[in-house]
């Protein structure tokens, strides 16, 4: 029989045995684990729709300007800054892809007018083929023109709005899967044709970065995905299945900004396609998935924030020759996230590879879509298999991007 003398005793001696094996106590530092709110976040949105009919970007088979608007389109901007005040500014963008133009006019007056330099700033499209065409077409320059000029300004104004907005929160990552985006390089006795091919390489996740106020309110999602946004394409304006994935996250959490990252989806297809309720039923599919993520067990992202960028020269090997400058990016959130921004249309395999490459530390996300757009970017394999992502690239392609991907990052974790 264990007497209340005894009983009182053993409990004493387990609580005691229990705070002596605690590495801290309530309220303190919590060695590895990032305080909660050592993030300052600030997020800016604004409509960029055209108010005028415009030509459409991504089916060259469209013979006419748009008819109207099914969805508006928007342009969105995060500032994220760490504990020791180093910053970046994420912004995405319902559009076909981020003209280098655009991207020189806009780094160059967020440098000047909010201290940012261009290797901090990120800009990434959905690649909605239900977009305007801003390139200068002929006949249509004027229109172009002006279209052009007004995302510049509404660029730089929210990323200066994003950064006046800077406040404390928290930072959160995690992920789930979505199985729409289906590969669409299938063989044949002719070669590879743009058909649905369910076993080709994919890639069904969807990161989900995290950004909450200190009342626990959702303050920011940035989520991605590899597919292209080509469910639809009629003659309206749409943000496609990503479109209505941010509209859905926004509505069943008011007050937040959803923000949808273009992956490696070059290769990529939403299927079923070619109507709009398709469209929604995707965009449904996919914030389904970001709600699972937050659901999920989300891990806190620690700083310090770091980011890289640089340019290497491509060859092209069709007639035009010469090289292209194009951009890469990374931005490493400690040793928790990395973000791997590559430029244009790039097929899937970059993805998967570098997941592979480098992962084992922190967690691998990859887009693409970012910082500049001049057609696909394929693998070797792709190359090597021909179709029509096999845009006249050297064989080298692939393993120069790669390698410099490696270096960014090996620069920004430490290692010589």
């Amino acid at each position: 029989m264990i007497r209340a003398t005894d009983h009182k005793r053993f409990w004493l001696i387990l609580c005691a045995a229990c705070l002596a094996g605690s590495p801290t106590l309530a309220g303190e530092p919590k060695g590895d684990v990032p305080e909660p709110y050592a993030w300052k976040a600030g997020v800016a949105t604004a409509k960029i729709t055209p108010e005028e009919p415009m030509w459409m970007a991504g089916y060259a088979a469209r013979k006419k300007p748009s008819e109207g608007v099914a969805q508006d389109l928007f342009a969105k901007a995060l500032a994220l800054e760490d504990a020791e005040g180093d910053r970046v500014v994420i912004i995405t963008l319902d559009l076909i892809g981020v003209l280098t133009s655009l991207r020189e006019a806009v780094e160059s007056q967020v440098q000047e007018k909010h201290g940012l330099s261009p290797g901090r700033l990120l800009l990434n499209t959905s690649h909605t083929h239900c977009g305007p065409e801003y390139r200068e077409r002929s006949g249509r320059e004027e229109e172009a023109r002006r279209y052009h000029k007004f995302l510049e300004e509404t660029l730089v104004q929210i990323s200066g709005e994003a950064i006046e907005r800077l406040a404390a929160v928290e930072v959160t990552y995690s992920h789930a899967r979505a199985g729409f985006a289906m590969n669409r390089r299938l063989k044949t006795e002719k070669g590879y044709r743009n058909s649905p091919n369910p076993d080709g390489p994919v890639d069904h996740d969807v990161p989900v970065l995290a950004v909450k106020s200190p009342d626990g309110a959702l303050v920011a999602a940035l989520f991605g995905y590899a597919c292209h946004n080509t469910t639809i394409g009629f003659y309206e304006f749409c943000g496609d299945y990503a479109g209505y994935a941010q509209e859905y996250l926004e509505a069943d959490h008011p007050g937040a900004v959803a923000m949808f990252v273009a992956g490696c989806g070059a290769d990529q297809n939403p299927y079923p396609r070619s109507e709009l309720v398709r469209a929604q039923q995707h965009g449904r599919t996919l914030a389904t998935a970001v709600e699972a993520a937050l659901f999920a067990t989300p891990r806190p992202v620690s700083g310090p924030l770091r980011s890289a960028a640089r340019k290497i020269d491509l060859q092209r090997t069709d007639e035009s020759g010469g090289t292209r400058a194009y951009p890469i990016q990374v931005i490493r959130f400690g040793n928790d996230v990395t973000l791997v921004a590559l430029a244009s249309e790039v097929v899937v395999d970059y993805s998967l590879r570098l997941k592979r490459e480098l992962g084992g530390g922190p967690a691998i996300w990859v887009a693409g879509y970012s910082n500049g757009y001049f057609g696909y970017i394929p693998s070797k394999r792709v190359l090597e298999e021909g179709g029509y992502e096999a845009d006249p690239w050297a064989p080298s392609t692939e393993e120069q991007i790669v390698a410099a991907v490696h270096e960014l990052n090996e620069t920004l974790s430490g290692r010589p």
